[in-house]
Protein backbone atom coordinates (compact mmCIF):
# COMPACT_ATOMS: atom_id res chain seq x y z
CA UNK A 1 0.00 0.00 0.00
CA UNK A 2 1.03 3.44 -0.65
CA UNK A 3 0.90 5.50 2.26
CA UNK A 4 1.11 9.73 2.62
CA UNK A 5 1.86 10.73 5.96
CA UNK A 6 0.93 14.38 6.82
CA UNK A 7 3.20 15.00 10.06
CA UNK A 8 2.78 18.08 12.33
CA UNK A 9 4.61 18.68 15.39
CA UNK A 10 6.92 21.52 16.22
CA UNK A 11 9.25 19.82 17.49
CA UNK A 12 11.62 16.99 16.38
CA UNK A 13 12.62 15.81 19.21
CA UNK A 14 8.84 14.48 20.95
CA UNK A 15 6.79 11.88 21.55
CA UNK A 16 4.76 12.47 18.71
CA UNK A 17 8.08 12.21 16.53
CA UNK A 18 8.94 9.04 18.31
CA UNK A 19 5.44 7.57 17.77
CA UNK A 20 5.73 8.68 14.01
CA UNK A 21 9.15 6.91 14.02
CA UNK A 22 7.59 3.47 15.75
CA UNK A 23 4.72 3.68 13.16
CA UNK A 24 6.99 4.31 10.00
CA UNK A 25 9.06 1.38 11.27
CA UNK A 26 6.11 -1.00 11.42
CA UNK A 27 5.08 0.12 7.70
CA UNK A 28 8.53 -1.03 6.76
CA UNK A 29 8.02 -4.28 8.41
CA UNK A 30 4.81 -4.76 6.33
CA UNK A 31 6.82 -3.75 3.46
CA UNK A 32 4.02 -0.38 2.94
CA UNK A 33 5.57 2.12 0.68
CA UNK A 34 5.56 5.66 2.49
CA UNK A 35 5.81 9.35 1.82
CA UNK A 36 6.08 11.71 4.45
CA UNK A 37 5.10 15.33 4.01
CA UNK A 38 6.67 17.40 7.61
CA UNK A 39 4.71 20.27 6.99
CA UNK A 40 7.10 22.34 10.33
CA UNK A 41 10.51 20.52 8.66
CA UNK A 42 9.11 22.23 4.87
CA UNK A 43 7.98 25.41 6.35
CA UNK A 44 4.62 25.15 4.89
CA UNK A 45 2.78 28.49 4.77
CA UNK A 46 -0.88 27.91 6.39
CA UNK A 47 -1.92 30.96 5.65
CA UNK A 48 -4.65 31.71 3.29
CA UNK A 49 -3.85 34.31 0.31
CA UNK A 50 -6.11 36.41 -0.70
CA UNK A 51 -6.46 35.06 -4.36
CA UNK A 52 -6.47 31.34 -2.54
CA UNK A 53 -9.87 33.08 -0.92
CA UNK A 54 -11.47 34.33 -3.72
CA UNK A 55 -10.96 31.01 -5.64
CA UNK A 56 -12.48 28.99 -2.58
CA UNK A 57 -15.33 31.67 -1.67
CA UNK A 58 -16.60 32.27 -5.60
CA UNK A 59 -15.44 28.35 -6.52
CA UNK A 60 -13.67 29.80 -9.34
CA UNK A 61 -11.42 27.02 -11.03
CA UNK A 62 -10.00 29.93 -13.12
CA UNK A 63 -7.65 31.19 -10.77
CA UNK A 64 -3.97 29.26 -10.37
CA UNK A 65 -3.55 26.57 -7.55
CA UNK A 66 0.24 27.16 -6.22
CA UNK A 67 2.45 24.89 -6.93
CA UNK A 68 3.62 23.60 -3.43
CA UNK A 69 -0.25 22.84 -3.13
CA UNK A 70 -0.57 21.10 -6.62
CA UNK A 71 2.43 18.71 -5.33
CA UNK A 72 0.63 17.93 -2.20
CA UNK A 73 -2.64 17.07 -4.01
CA UNK A 74 -0.89 14.62 -6.26
CA UNK A 75 0.69 13.05 -3.58
CA UNK A 76 -2.73 12.61 -2.32
CA UNK A 77 -3.49 11.09 -5.88
CA UNK A 78 -1.23 8.61 -5.73
CA UNK A 79 -1.37 7.27 -2.52
CA UNK A 80 -3.85 4.53 -0.85
CA UNK A 81 -3.94 6.14 2.38
CA UNK A 82 -3.27 8.90 4.56
CA UNK A 83 -1.78 9.18 7.84
CA UNK A 84 -2.02 12.42 10.10
CA UNK A 85 0.50 12.25 13.06
CA UNK A 86 0.01 15.23 15.35
CA UNK A 87 -0.63 16.55 18.70
CA UNK A 88 -3.81 18.07 20.39
CA UNK A 89 -3.99 21.45 21.01
CA UNK A 90 -6.74 23.10 22.72
CA UNK A 91 -8.94 20.66 21.15
CA UNK A 92 -7.57 21.25 18.09
CA UNK A 93 -4.85 20.12 15.72
CA UNK A 94 -2.18 22.39 15.00
CA UNK A 95 -2.73 25.68 13.34
CA UNK A 96 -0.21 24.64 10.20
CA UNK A 97 -2.46 21.27 9.86
CA UNK A 98 -5.83 23.36 10.10
CA UNK A 99 -3.90 25.66 6.95
CA UNK A 100 -3.04 22.68 5.41
CA UNK A 101 -6.47 21.31 5.24
CA UNK A 102 -7.34 24.93 3.96
CA UNK A 103 -4.86 25.16 1.25
CA UNK A 104 -4.90 21.59 -0.05
CA UNK A 105 -8.85 21.09 -0.19
CA UNK A 106 -9.49 23.19 -2.63
CA UNK A 107 -12.49 23.57 -5.22
CA UNK A 108 -12.13 21.30 -8.20
CA UNK A 109 -9.55 18.74 -6.58
CA UNK A 110 -11.48 18.02 -2.72
CA UNK A 111 -14.86 19.04 -3.24
CA UNK A 112 -16.93 20.14 -6.31
CA UNK A 113 -18.74 18.56 -9.21
CA UNK A 114 -15.37 18.03 -11.04
CA UNK A 115 -13.64 16.90 -7.74
CA UNK A 116 -10.54 15.08 -8.73
CA UNK A 117 -9.00 14.07 -5.73
CA UNK A 118 -9.38 10.30 -5.58
CA UNK A 119 -11.54 8.26 -2.94
CA UNK A 120 -8.60 7.04 -0.78
CA UNK A 121 -8.80 3.10 0.82
CA UNK A 122 -8.26 4.65 4.19
CA UNK A 123 -7.61 7.49 6.10
CA UNK A 124 -5.79 7.55 9.88
CA UNK A 125 -5.42 10.18 12.41
CA UNK A 126 -2.90 9.29 14.88
CA UNK A 127 -3.00 12.35 17.73
CA UNK A 128 -1.65 12.49 20.71
CA UNK A 129 -2.73 14.11 23.71
CA UNK A 130 -2.10 15.59 27.16
CA UNK A 131 -5.48 14.52 29.37
CA UNK A 132 -6.44 11.34 30.13
CA UNK A 133 -9.35 9.69 27.83
CA UNK A 134 -10.80 7.86 31.93
CA UNK A 135 -12.37 11.81 31.90
CA UNK A 136 -15.89 12.37 30.10
CA UNK A 137 -15.02 15.76 28.83
CA UNK A 138 -11.71 14.15 27.49
CA UNK A 139 -14.31 11.68 25.95
CA UNK A 140 -16.35 14.26 24.71
CA UNK A 141 -13.67 16.53 23.07
CA UNK A 142 -12.39 13.59 21.09
CA UNK A 143 -15.69 12.86 19.53
CA UNK A 144 -15.88 16.99 18.75
CA UNK A 145 -12.76 16.22 16.89
CA UNK A 146 -13.63 13.11 15.10
CA UNK A 147 -16.88 15.20 13.75
CA UNK A 148 -14.79 17.68 12.55
CA UNK A 149 -11.73 15.87 11.18
CA UNK A 150 -13.16 12.73 9.90
CA UNK A 151 -16.65 13.73 9.45
CA UNK A 152 -15.76 16.93 8.00
CA UNK A 153 -12.82 17.30 6.65
CA UNK A 154 -12.42 13.36 5.54
CA UNK A 155 -16.19 12.52 4.88
CA UNK A 156 -16.03 10.59 1.89
CA UNK A 157 -12.84 11.12 0.63
CA UNK A 158 -11.86 7.63 2.26
CA UNK A 159 -13.94 3.92 2.58
CA UNK A 160 -12.64 3.54 5.84
CA UNK A 161 -11.25 6.50 8.26
CA UNK A 162 -10.32 6.24 12.19
CA UNK A 163 -8.87 8.32 14.99
CA UNK A 164 -6.48 7.00 17.52
CA UNK A 165 -5.61 8.73 20.79
CA UNK A 166 -2.61 8.55 22.59
CA UNK A 167 -3.98 9.82 25.92
CA UNK A 168 -2.11 10.82 29.22
CA UNK A 169 1.27 12.05 27.62
CA UNK A 170 1.23 15.46 29.42
CA UNK A 171 4.14 15.69 31.92
CA UNK A 172 1.56 15.62 34.56
CA UNK A 173 0.56 12.18 34.80
CA UNK A 174 3.56 10.31 36.96
CA UNK A 175 2.58 7.02 34.65
CA UNK A 176 3.58 9.43 31.52
CA UNK A 177 6.85 7.13 31.05
CA UNK A 178 5.36 3.67 31.39
CA UNK A 179 2.30 5.44 28.55
CA UNK A 180 5.27 6.39 26.53
CA UNK A 181 6.59 3.06 25.95
CA UNK A 182 3.52 1.56 25.95
CA UNK A 183 2.64 3.96 23.02
CA UNK A 184 5.40 3.67 21.09
CA UNK A 185 4.76 -0.32 20.69
CA UNK A 186 0.98 0.96 20.07
CA UNK A 187 2.20 2.86 17.03
CA UNK A 188 4.75 0.47 15.56
CA UNK A 189 1.95 -2.36 15.97
CA UNK A 190 -0.26 -0.19 13.71
CA UNK A 191 1.96 0.67 11.50
CA UNK A 192 2.58 -3.16 10.95
CA UNK A 193 -0.95 -4.18 11.17
CA UNK A 194 -1.35 -1.27 8.71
Amino acid sequence: MKVLIIYCHPCDDSFTANMKDEFIKGLNDSNHEYHVLDLYNLEFNETFSEKEYLREAFYNDNLEIPEDIKQHQNLINKSDALVFIYPVFWTEAPSKLVGWFQRVWTYGFAYGKKAEMKQLYKVLMLVTMGGDLNETIRRQQVEAMKVVMLGDRIGKRAKMKEMIVFDRMSRDYPERENNYNNNLKRAYQIGKDF
